[in-house]
């Protein structure tokens, strides 16, 4: 049963094959502009019924199974092969977005869906790799970081996001009573210039010069600049224009996801500092189909808790806060201010008035 849930997690490929469908109906039946809607009608209109359908799986992984499962080369191999596919699938896109006749509409489908393909495929495959400690995964996630030009997630989020979430510090943690629409411009910056200044910080406390070699904001940005090249080279400036638009959606995308991982919960703050982080201050989600294709992402409560955990062995905790539905439906929501409030503002306000009872 470990073994199937293992590879359960390959559905994750689903994702960029969204894209190749698309690319091969469009040419097929000569209606690329419809197609290249598709991704999105498939990730955000026919997945969340049949993800409801499924249910939740609140299973847990028995603790004396955990190392062994933790250790499956399967689930580290699984996201390393996300690196090669993220690439090749961002060309044969870039190729087909340049060499097709879009139409304005046919081009905004397009750019949407492979930023969010790119958003739930690349960064969130890096995601679970940079908390890892074996460096060919540290460098597969940087590396996926780089094809949407967001790299300095990999800084941010380990000693910024993981540090402050839940408080004011974060600018990742959106306080309640905030839209998406005012939390999303303002953390794409905040996340941006947290990067430079954190590794900033590392380097003087080593005692090293903030400008050189040791820098991993300048050598990550040196990479994508080179990568950025190498799209203008091959693609010219409309493939260019592509590869920047495609990494910007790719990253709001990524911060649409912190918004509805962290909407209102606050950590407790006294004369000591704030309380530790556990698996109270994040929103959890245990559908069992949206978070197979997401690298178990949904169970977010317990990664908070325990950063380091394989995604294969998250714990789903009943007394976690609990989204009412997986992230493909909560995205759609939050796009509607009103709305997420109408659902979430009460979920809010009763997971608080629990924590003081």
């Amino acid at each position: 049963m470990n073994r199937l849930k293992s590879l359960s997690f390959t559905m994750v490929f689903l994702l960029p094959l969204q894209l190749l469908l698309a690319m091969y109906w469009g040419a097929s039946t000569g209606m690329p502009d419809l197609m290249a809607w598709w991704p999105l009608l498939f990730f955000f209109v026919l997945l969340p019924p049949i993800d409801f359908a499924i249910g939740r799986y609140r299973v847990n992984v028995e603790p004396g199974e955990e190392r062994e499962i933790s250790a499956s080369p399967v689930l580290k191999w699984l996201c390393l092969a996300v690196l090669p596919v993220q690439f090749w699938v961002l060309y044969l896109s870039t190729h087909w977005f340049v060499a097709t006749d879009l139409q304005l509409i046919g081009i905004v489908g397009w750019l949407l869906s492979q930023g969010i393909i790119s958003g739930a495929l690349a960064i969130n495959t890096a995601h679970e790799l940079i908390h890892k400690n074996d460096r060919l995964e540290q460098w597969a996630g940087a590396l996926l970081l780089i094809s949407v030009g967001y790299h300095g997630f990999k800084i941010e989020h380990l000693r910024g996001h993981h540090v402050h979430v839940s408080t004011p510090e974060d600018p990742s943690s959106a306080p309640f009573g905030m839209s998406l629409w005012t939390f999303l411009p303002q953390a794409l910056q905040r996340n941006s210039v947290n990067a430079w200044k954190l590794e900033a910080e590392r380097l003087r406390k080593a005692g090293l010069p903030v400008v050189g070699r040791h820098n991993e904001m300048l050598v990550m940005t040196g990479l994508w600049l080179m990568l950025a090249g190498v799209v203008f080279a091959m693609a010219g400036g409309t493939g260019l224009l592509f590869f920047l638009a495609q990494g910007v959606l790719a990253a709001a995308t990524l911060e649409v996801i912190n918004y509805v991982e962290h909407y209102g919960l606050e950590r407790r703050k006294s004369d000591a500092g704030y309380e530790r982080t556990t698996h109270l201050h994040s929103w959890n989600s245990s559908f069992a189909l949206s978070n197979a294709m997401l690298f178990n992402l949904q169970r977010h409560s317990d990664h908070h808790a325990y950063p380091k955990r394989r995604y294969g062995i998250l714990r789903h905790f009943d007394d976690s806060p609990q989204l009412p539905a997986g992230y493909p439906t909560m995205f759609l929501l939050a796009l509607c201010p009103p709305l997420w409030k109408r659902v979430m503002d009460t979920r809010v306000q009763a997971h608080r008035a629990a924590l003081t009872a």
